[in-house]
């Protein structure tokens, strides 16, 4: 439950402001009975299959980099401190990365990465 809040904290907010403003416009005096319940359901179930389904693909994209990882192969990390020259770290196993939960380090490098900002190269 703690990797779903991580992950999905920025979207759930923008979900409440969203349903906040659907009830806002739905209460009132120009919209017809009935809207309330209609647009609070209609919108709750759009925004949490959207949110579902970014978990979801979120979730097995950090699968798919744990065992590449494990397995050897080259995983590349989004490097949003440098923005000049190349953008992405090379990380793999035999240059002294490690992966502790859900987090790449390295004595050899200044920060650490979070998993679900990597792909498998």
């Amino acid at each position: 439950m703690e990797l779903f809040f991580k992950l999905e904290a920025g979207y759930l907010i923008i979900a409440l402001f969203i349903l906040l403003i659907t009830a806002f416009v739905s209460t009132r005096d120009f919209m017809p009975k009935g809207s309330f319940k209609k647009g609070i359901l209609i919108v709750l179930l759009v925004v949490a299959s959207a949110i579902g389904l970014h978990f979801k693909i979120t979730t097995d994209r950090i699968d798919k980099v744990k065992e590449a990882f494990y397995s050897g192969k080259n995983i590349l990390c989004e490097n949003r401190v440098i923005r000049v020259g190349t953008q992405y770290v090379n990380i793999n196993k035999n240059r002294e990365w490690s992966l502790n939960g859900y987090i790449f380090s390295s004595p050899n490098f200044e920060r650490d990465f979070f998993i679900a900002r990597c792909i498998v190269e």
